[in-house]
C-alpha cells in the first residue's frame, strides 16, 4: 500500500475547515490528521502530529498564515505547506513564496485540484495556481532586468553543471520524474540535486529556485 498523505488544515474558519475535512476524507492516500483555528494553533499542531502537508489560509486572528508558514520553514524538517485563500493578490502571492510555501491556490480550486496539489507538494514539488504563477510572472517583469540577471547570475555560479541542469528543469516546471527521465538520472538522485540547490541558492522551495532561474533569464 502506497504512503498515507498526512494532512493538517490551518483555516479560522470552521466550515471551511469541515468542508475540505469531508473532500479530503474520501481520499485512500490522505489523511487529515488534525486542525487549527489560526497560525499559533497550527505551529502547536505541527508539532504533535508531523503531518506531510499543511493547507495554510493567509488571513486569520493570532498569527496570519503567512507568519506560520514562515516560522516552520525555518525548523528542521518542515512539512509542505500550501497556502489556500480567498484573496489573489500579487503581494499575497510574493509573501507566500518568500515565506516558503510550496503552493498556493485559491479556495475556489476545484477540489480535484487541491487533491492533486497535497499529492504533488508531498512528493516534493511545487504547485502554483495559473493565478498565482501570472502574479510572479508580472513581479518578474516589473523590476529592472540588468540588476535582476546580475544578481541571480551570480547565485547560479555556485551551481556545479549537472546542478545547474538539474535548476532549469526546476524552472521549467519539471517534477522530479519528469527531471529523471529528461536528466537520465533516478528519481533519489534528483532529489538529492533539488536538496543541494535549495542549500546553495539560499531557498526554502522549488518556487524559489525557479524564480532565480527565471531572472537569470534561463528560461
Amino acid at each position: 500500500m502506497d504512503r498515507v498523505i498526512r494532512v493538517l488544515l490551518v483555516d479560522d474558519d470552521p466550515l471551511v475547515r469541515s468542508a475540505l475535512t469531508l473532500m479530503l476524507g474520501g481520499q485512500s492516500d490522505i489523511e487529515v490528521v488534525g486542525e487549527a483555528p489560526d497560525g499559533e494553533a497550527g505551529l502547536a499542531q505541527v508539532a504533535l502530529h508531523r503531518p506531510d502537508v499543511v493547507l495554510m489560509d493567509i488571513r486569520m486572528p493570532v498569527m496570519d498564515g503567512l507568519e506560520a508558514t514562515r516560522i516552520l520553514h525555518s525548523r528542521p524538517s518542515p512539512p509542505a505547506v500550501v497556502v489556500l485563500t480567498t484573496f489573489d493578490a500579487d503581494d499575497h502571492v510574493l509573501r507566500a513564496v518568500a515565506a516558503g510555501a510550496d503552493g498556493f491556490l485559491l479556495k475556489d480550486t476545484p477540489p480535484g485540484d487541491i487533491v492533486g496539489a497535497i499529492r504533488t507538494v508531498a512528493a516534493g514539488d511545487a504547485m502554483l495556481s495559473p493565478s498565482a504563477t501570472r502574479s510572479l510572472v508580472s513581479r518578474l517583469r516589473s523590476t529592472s532586468t540588468s540588476d535582476r540577471t546580475s544578481t541571480a547570475a551570480d547565485r547560479l555560479a555556485v551551481l556545479t553543471e549537472r546542478e545547474l541542469e538539474v535548476a532549469v528543469c526546476v524552472g521549467r516546471g519539471l517534477s522530479n520524474s519528469e527531471i529523471a527521465s529528461e536528466l537520465y538520472l533516478s528519481i533519489p538522485t534528483v532529489k538529492s540535486h533539488v536538496s543541494r540547490l535549495l542549500t546553495k541558492l539560499d531557498a526554502t522551495n522549488r518556487v524559489q529556485v525557479a524564480m532565480v532561474v527565471h531572472d537569470a533569464g534561463l528560461v
